[in-house]
């Protein structure tokens, strides 16, 4: 028997209180992905948390290594 890990949709004002909080650590300079672990979301709903959100997105990869 398995057991479904679905999480529930956020709504109102706990989706509110979702998108600031996915907003402020992606301005600290977390990832989408470490902003979802925090949040226990996934990847794809924190994105889409914080473009409800206005945050402009950074560009894919991280700093590239020094030739």
């Amino acid at each position: 028997m398995t057991t479904s890990l679905r999480r529930l949709q956020l709504k109102g004002a706990d989706r509110e209180k979702a998108k600031s909080r996915a907003a402020e650590l992606y301005a600290t300079g977390c990832s989408i992905k470490s902003v979802a672990a925090e949040l226990d979301r996934s990847y794809g709903g924190t994105r889409a948390l914080l473009l409800e959100a206005g945050v402009a997105l950074r560009a894919r990869g991280g700093r590239r290594a020094a030739a």
